[in-house]
């Protein structure tokens, strides 16, 4: 029969029946090792939180180390064309959005053209203060005041075509009339109309600017 430290006789080789005292040579107890706490996942551009596939701040791409979307070389086979739409202001306005009677239309705003290019064409105003500047820049003049510094992105496919992200934009998105979904891909195409702000459109069409 052992004896602990304490002059106890134990029946057991590594702590004492009687005090509970270590015996002299057993083994220390090894440490548990604690399950790592995952730190909140930040932004590498701009080290805001992350809150879906886009910062909402700088537009950062969380998914930009996959594999890389083939991209036609001879140029752009679709362009985005921006407009204002009456129609849509008018129903805004009756739907008494955010500040809708603060919102005046554009007594002129001419259409512009974007080439959809790239892996991805963000969607929204410049920031100097976030240093964000949207490939498709809705700043202006004339400025719709409900668009987000980044209100949308259009992703390129590799089949060729291209889906629409909102991160979560203040005022929402609407493809052909029907509200997107925040974070959820929504497919598009040539004669596709997008919505957003206060009287924004933007019109899908097959061609090179």
């Amino acid at each position: 029969m052992a004896t602990c430290p304490q002059g106890h006789a134990s029946g057991a080789d590594d702590y004492c029946d009687v005090c509970g005292a270590q015996m002299t040579g057993a083994p220390a107890p090894q440490p548990q090792a604690q399950a790592a706490v995952p730190a909140a996942e930040s932004c590498p551009v701009c080290q805001a939180p992350r809150a879906g596939q886009f910062c909402e701040v700088c537009g950062h791409d969380y998914t930009g180390g996959g594999a890389p979307v083939s991209v036609p070389l001879s140029g752009a086979q679709w362009e985005a064309v921006t407009a204002a739409d009456r129609t849509y202001y008018e129903k805004v306005v009756a739907e008494g959005g955010p500040d809708a009677a603060a919102m005046a239309f554009p007594p002129y705003c001419p259409e512009r053209s974007f080439a959809l290019v790239g892996e991805q064409v963000r969607i929204g105003r410049r920031s100097r203060a976030r240093n964000l500047a949207p490939e498709i820049d809705l700043t202006g003049p004339p400025e719709d005041p409900g668009v987000s510094h980044l209100h949308a992105v259009l992703l390129a496919q590799p089949d060729g075509s291209w889906t629409l992200v909102d991160p979560g934009s203040s005022n929402g998105t609407q493809v052909n009339g029907k509200a997107v979904k925040v974070n959820v891909p929504v497919r598009i195409g040539p004669g596709d109309k997008i919505h957003l702000g206060a009287w924004t459109v933007i019109t899908i069409r097959e061609g090179t600017p």
